[in-house]
């Protein structure tokens, strides 16, 4: 079913809201990782404000749902979509990097709530997410787990072992969301190491595959509603291939490998903000 055309609405101002900050933090302290977290903003928006239930007052409870975050570069994201949740107020995003501030580099779960698990070597989130998936199957848990991963981070082992592992374990509670926008830190990741059929890569260990646009709030919406009926049914994890683009939203910085790790300066980010009116 589509999202509601006031739902729709709401989600779309809510990314313009995620890529203003995202830009405005990593420009603060001109350091962080724009283009990975702006290609997210749509799958981060429809999981928190249409889909997911968690309680930003209880961030605790047991039997939340869980969104593992293994693109753990992607902060700028995370910190914003956890305030704009309600998790924590936000009014000091800015200090995002900074020596004493909480909002570091990559996550760190005892420091900002609503983190579900510290990352940043790639392939860490994905093992976690199994073992969450696994801890809930166990505890009789109706929630569901939700792992956004990078497209790079396939190209290392430890993702593929999780994989496998969901497969094995018939994880129907896993649902991958992957961010295939791709470009990783060097250049694109079919030259860097091609990953390609990632598909049918998932399907050998016995995942089920959707592929939808990234960015069309809809698409997102309706896969991710779909894992609910599927990964139980079928008794299979599910992952979703987001075909997305690096740095969306910003016309100078999409689809540019520079846009990974770098930050605008001020006359770039006055440039970008005017685009995301």
């Amino acid at each position: 079913m589509p999202l509601s055309e006031k739902k729709h609405k709401e989600l779309t101002e809510i990314c313009k809201d995620l890529r203003k900050t995202i830009l405005k933090m990593v420009n603060a302290q001109a350091s962080g990782h724009p283009g990975g977290s702006m290609s997210a903003c749509e799958i981060a928006a429809v999981l928190y404000f249409a889909v997911m239930n968690y309680d930003p007052k209880n961030p605790e409870k047991p039997d939340r749902d869980r969104l593992v975050v293994s693109k753990g570069h992607a902060t700028p994201l995370v910190y914003s979509i956890l305030a704009k949740a309600g998790y924590f107020k936000g009014d000091d995003l800015l200090t995002f990097r900074q020596l004493g501030s909480p909002y570091q580099g990559h996550t760190d779960r005892l420091r900002v709530p609503g983190v579900e698990t510290s990352t940043g070597s790639l392939g860490q989130g994905s093992t976690f997410a199994v073992g969450a998936a696994l801890g809930s199957r166990l505890n009789k848990f109706k929630n569901r787990i939700y792992l956004l991963q990078s497209d790079g981070e396939l190209q290392e082992g430890s993702s593929w072992e999780a994989i496998m592992s969901a497969g094995h374990y018939h994880l129907g509670n896993l649902t991958t969301i992957l961010d295939r926008n791709r470009i990783q830190l060097d250049g694109w990741t079919e030259e860097t190491m091609a990953l390609e059929p990632i598909g049918k890569k998932f399907e050998a260990f016995n995942w089920h595959v959707q592929e939808v646009d990234g960015h069309d709030l809809n698409q997102l919406n309706d896969a991710i509603l779909k894992t609910h009926e599927i990964g139980p049914k079928e008794n299979k994890p599910c992952v979703i291939i987001a075909h997305t683009i690096k740095g969306k939203g910003v016309t100078f910085m999409e689809d540019q490998v520079k846009w990974h790790g770098v930050a605008p300066n001020d006359e770039e980010l006055a440039n970008a903000l005017k685009e995301l009116v």
